[in-house]
């Protein structure tokens, strides 16, 4: 993927150039938000990562106004400002996704190779598959093996995003984000639990498990 990285900070654009670059993709780098902006509206990029304290334009207005020209390219914030309610104000001025700083250097790639494969429509597909395992989205139908497995709703959903992400690694803050929403404290083990909920569904009955735990890092469905 080309992927333009605005940054004002020299050191931090030189890392996250060589975070994505090591990741495969392509990098531009814009060090102001005017500058930015005039790159993204020039240059068919595949995604953005933008800082949100920009000199000249802040992230905010910048990605307001690339929505506005009609950019479609998926943005993904970095920023110090890492509550709830600035990772909101980031989501609704147009951003894909929100990543607060610091953060891990495995995160980040993971997370705009997620907005890569969403900038490819997967999310007009009707069925997933991780090697055996399959899910009609449509049908709300899991197998694996041809034998069927009931879910939860909210084990569909986990289980969904995990097909979607299959061979990569997903953290734990973007299932929190992504599959539920906030709409919990994130000290509590509820990921764990479902985690394990799961795990035992679509696992316990077969030879060769799908579902991993990478230490440190979060959990891998095995494509």
């Amino acid at each position: 993927m080309r992927v333009l990285v605005i940054e004002d900070d020299a050191e931090m654009a030189s890392f996250i150039q060589k975070v994505l670059s090591e990741a495969g993709h392509d990098v531009d780098t814009a060090i102001d938000g005017e500058r930015g902006l005039e790159m993204a509206r020039s240059v068919d990029f595949d995604a953005l990562v933008v800082d949100r304290m920009l000199p000249e334009k802040d992230g905010l207005t910048l990605l307001k106004e690339y929505r506005e020209a009609g950019g479609t390219a998926p943005a993904l914030f970095l920023s110090a400002l890492g509550d709830v309610q600035n990772r909101v104000q980031g989501l609704k001025a147009g951003a894909d996704d929100y990543l607060s700083k610091p953060f891990a250097p495995s995160e980040l790639a993971a997370r705009v190779e997620a907005l890569g494969r969403r900038q490819m429509g997967e999310q007009q597909v009707t069925s997933l598959k991780a090697g055996d395992l399959e899910m009609n989205l449509l049908t709300r139908k899991v197998t694996r093996a041809g034998q069927k497995i009931d879910l939860q709703p909210r084990e569909f959903r986990l289980l969904e995003y995990l097909m979607r992400h299959a061979g990569q690694v997903v953290t734990r803050t973007m299932l929190l984000e992504k599959v539920w929403d906030y709409n919990f404290d994130p000290q509590t083990n509820v990921i764990d639990v479902h985690i394990s909920r799961l795990r035992a569904k679509i696992d316990k009955e077969f030879d060769e498990p799908l579902l991993h735990t990478v230490r440190g890092a979060g959990y891998r469905l095995q494509g």
